[in-house]
């Protein structure tokens, strides 16, 4: 059975980089998240693999490889945005840019000084 948007837009509002986006952007992430279902076992993400989709934030708005492997311990049904689709997103509506970027500059460590 697929969710219902306003179940994706549920799922999505309990994602901490979407932390600060309204109802109406959540439905706008919630149009380019896609469901997938996984099988138990089943490796989400690699560690030092290049990251293309969303299962750790970072890699929908960097570069930076896998800090993790996560791997399926039971089926599960999982939305997917990948990285493309998201970059353009921000690219597209600014207001979400901002909250995102936002968000993540308040979950960064301190720089170190010397």
């Amino acid at each position: 059975m697929r969710l219902h948007r306003d179940q994706k837009v549920e799922m999505l509002s309990q994602v901490p980089l979407f932390s600060g986006c309204s109802k109406q952007e959540l439905r706008q992430i919630a149009g380019i998240a896609d469901e997938i279902d996984l099988r138990r076992g089943k490796v989400l993400t690699r560690q030092g693999a290049p990251g293309r989709e969303f299962f750790g934030e970072l890699a929908l708005v960097s570069n930076i490889p896998r800090t993790a492997t996560v791997t399926a311990t039971s089926p599960i049904r999982v939305l997917v945005v990948v990285d493309r689709d998201f970059r353009r997103l921000l690219k597209d509506d600014a207001s979400i840019a901002v909250k995102v970027l936002g968000t993540m500059a308040e979950r960064m460590p301190p720089a170190e000084t010397h």
